[in-house]
């Protein structure tokens, strides 16, 4: 299976539909090994939350939603093994170290970083890094 790191932004339209959606979903479909940094939890949890306080969703889908994110067959590693790598990559790209720990999860893995956040995506995608990172929806 092919190793694909995945972000919150990802994560949430497994569950809250918009655009590229679809192509989100078909992470799902049993072709990829889907990886994470521990923070991915507490950062769709605060989506949810956000979904949430906007009335769009009650507390009780709310909870409902994190108990199935929970499911997901989402290997998780910890931030701690990836940390010195994010430093460094955040202080050479300007990037937070939040969004570096995804693009050191993905050097390690030897994977590719699917995320929805095209400032992101834009802002690596003339050096080194854009080879581990892609746009959800846009293909290569």
């Amino acid at each position: 299976m092919k190793p694909v790191v995945v972000d919150a932004s990802v994560a949430a339209k497994w569950f809250f539909p918009e655009e590229h959606s679809e192509a989100a979903l078909r992470l799902l479909d049993g072709k990829h090994r889907l990886l994470g940094p521990d923070l991915i939890h507490s950062e769709f949890g605060n989506i949810t939350w956000k979904i949430h306080r906007r009335g769009l969703i009650t507390a009780d889908e709310a909870a409902e939603i994190v108990q199935q994110f929970l499911t997901l067959p989402l290997e998780i590693h910890g931030s701690e093994s990836l940390m010195a790598t994010a430093v460094e990559l955040a202080m050479t790209t300007g990037r937070t170290v939040y969004d570096s720990m995804y693009v050191a999860l993905a050097i390690d893995q030897e994977a590719i970083f699917v995320t929805a956040d095209e400032r992101l995506v834009n802002a690596l995608s003339d050096g080194p890094l854009a080879r581990h990172v892609r746009l959800l929806g846009r293909r290569k």
